[in-house]
């Protein structure tokens, strides 16, 4: 769980930085670009968030899930 919280508040600090730069920014494009990842690592971070609400309620925070599974190498 403190890896979850880690990611999220990585990606919560990136988009705050992605909205920083489109505010300076004074070319259009890259003011749209920085607009797009500041939204999109919002959205990622809330996807997370959900994730993390998700497993307090159901009470098992600290066993992994199906989605915290990771495939199998060969």
């Amino acid at each position: 769980m403190q890896d979850m919280r880690a990611h999220l508040e990585k990606l919560r600090t990136d988009a705050a930085d992605c909205a920083l730069i489109r505010d300076l920014a004074t070319d259009p494009v890259k003011r749209e670009l920085f607009s797009r990842l500041a939204a999109h690592l919002g959205a990622l971070a809330g996807d997370i968030e959900a994730v993390m609400a998700s497993k307090a309620g159901a009470g098992n925070v600290d066993r992994p899930g199906p989605a915290d599974a990771r495939p199998m190498r060969s």
